[in-house]
């Protein structure tokens, strides 16, 4: 991995011919500060970069107000109080400001969420993914058995976790929605629109709600990550395109990255809090929270972070919502005594740093109660970038791999994983970010078979009715002779596959 790779998790160029798509979109510029107060030294609004931040903050309603009030005083403005969990979001110009917080009664962190200045209304096309041609579709769609979608036959992820079967019981209930949170999601798209979820949709970027009509869709030159991502998950059974692993269950659209790709904090805590309050029973995240690749708990800006999304994630479960990520796709392991990180922070100047992984954590991945999800490729085997680790990996699920590492069985030809793409197109994707997409929708044909259940009660089925796989040793995906990853554990709960990979089938019938 490197600084210019894109900050979703991870659809990943691969030698199979597939592009993806990195790109900018507009937002206008959310610098704010200040008014000059008598309170407020002159030149706290004027002498540094305009950043955003997290204040984090313990006590009630009157520690908010006079924390709110310090904010002012320190050159900063409140773009959002969370005040649930204790969170406000603030922009300031004041290079001390966070310095500043750290120091006001009731304040337990605060911290930059960003080291690049906030961004104005700039794009720049940096790519597009290669889709299916008409061609392709036809042939594809003449392969198709009776019954199934046009593209079905090229889904060689769908029969690896049993969900073609599972969809001959059930397709998965409208009453349950996956919230994803990623670049926004298409819902124009004719194999999403069926299922999508208005109400539940928002553009979270600033930090701040925006349910502005259509606020939740990718801009013509941003990534289409988030439209493949909703389409694995429930891409309608509609006699069009392809089938997703929750055909029956609604989907919504959350888009937390800015202009430049970054996922920050603000956003993702947003993200997650409105997937709370609009009664999402299943959230993905296939991405980490920029800019830092881990999170350090001694340092005081991203102690600050990781606290805040934190809280936000404890938050949505304890109203009600599983939380799903992707691994990432660095061939770490993540139970290691330590690892490399060269990219941190990504929005500036990287240096590389030696961290360990129990103590600097990639968010939201490695939070507490988070279903942290590695990547296999077409022939079960872990996926050559899937990172891993024994007692991290909670489980594993198909995210594609090179066609030369892992070949499908025909009619499917790709090793990659099918999806749509923004403007009612299809194309391939690989990542860990596209293993997650299908735990979350087993999650949500789990909480369709049972509606009642409680997330800890959907998490423990699904491990329990995950396959359980042995780890593979020695793990040589490329055939060089040489180790790639060394797997640790049992078959029923190793760092390659977790509890093993997930089943659709188990999810309808038990």
């Amino acid at each position: 991995m490197t600084a210019s790779h894109p900050r979703h998790r991870r659809a990943l160029v691969i030698p199979a011919g597939m592009a993806m798509a990195t790109a900018l979109a507009f937002l206008p510029n959310t610098a704010a500060t200040a008014a000059p107060t008598a309170d407020t030294p002159a030149a706290a609004a004027t002498d540094g970069t305009p950043l955003s931040y997290v204040v984090n903050i313990k006590g009630g309603n009157a520690t908010s107000a006079k924390v709110k009030k310090a904010i002012a005083k320190a050159g900063g403005t409140v773009v959002a109080s969370y005040d649930k969990i204790g969170v406000i979001v603030a922009h300031s110009s004041n290079a001390d400001f966070a310095r500043t917080m750290r120091t006001v009664h009731g304040v337990q962190s605060a911290g930059a969420t960003r080291n690049a200045p906030l961004p104005s209304a700039a794009t720049t096309d940096l790519g597009a993914p290669k889709v299916l041609s008409e061609r392709e579709v036809a042939e594809a769609a003449s392969e198709a058995a009776a019954g199934q979608d046009p593209l079905q036959e090229l889904q060689w992820d769908l029969k690896a976790i049993k969900a073609d079967k599972a969809h001959e019981k059930s397709l998965g209930s409208p009453k349950v929605t996956v919230g994803v949170i990623d670049t926004g999601v298409d819902d124009t798209h004719p194999d999403i629109a069926p299922n999508f979820d208005r109400a539940a949709s928002v553009n979270c970027v600033t930090g701040k709600p925006d349910t502005s009509e259509g606020a939740w869709r990718p801009g013509p030159t941003e990534s289409p990550h988030g439209t493949h991502v909703a389409g694995e998950i429930a891409a309608a059974k509609n006699g069009v395109g392809m089938t997703g692993v929750a055909p029956g269950v609604k989907v919504s659209g959350i888009k937390v990255s800015n202009p430049d790709g970054y996922f920050y904090a603000e956003a993702v805590v947003c993200g997650f809090m409105w997937a709370a309050e609009h009664g999402v029973d299943v959230t993905n995240n296939s991405y980490y929270t920029d800019p830092w690749y881990f999170n350090c708990k001694n340092d005081p800006d991203q102690k600050a972070l990781l606290e805040a999304v934190s809280r936000a994630t404890r938050y949505a479960e304890r109203k009600g919502a599983v939380n799903v990520a992707a691994a990432g796709n660095e061939n770490y392991d993540l139970a290691a005594d330590e690892i490399t990180d060269p990219v941190s922070p990504n929005d500036a100047t990287p240096a590389e740093r030696v961290i360990d992984p129990t103590e600097c954590l990639d968010i939201p991945t490695q939070l507490p109660g988070v279903v942290t999800v590695a990547s296999t490729g077409a022939k079960g085997l872990k996926s050559s970038f899937s990172n891993h680790g024994l007692g991290v990996i909670d489980i594993a699920a198909p995210g594609g791999d090179s066609t030369a590492y892992q070949t499908p069985e025909p009619p499917a030809t790709s090793g990659l994983i099918l999806g749509p793409l923004p403007g009612g197109q299809w194309g391939y994707m690989a990542g860990t970010s596209m293993a997650a997409p299908h735990v979350a929708g087993v999650a949500a044909l789990i909480k369709s078979t049972h509606p009642y259940a409680s997330p800890a009660l959907v998490k423990a089925l699904l491990y329990a009715q995950a396959d359980a796989t042995p780890c593979t040793d020695p793990y040589d995906i490329d055939g060089d002779g040489k180790v790639d990853a060394v797997c640790e554990g049992p078959k029923n709960r190793n760092g390659f596959y977790g509890w093993g990979v997930a089943d659709a089938l188990d999810a309808v019938k038990r």
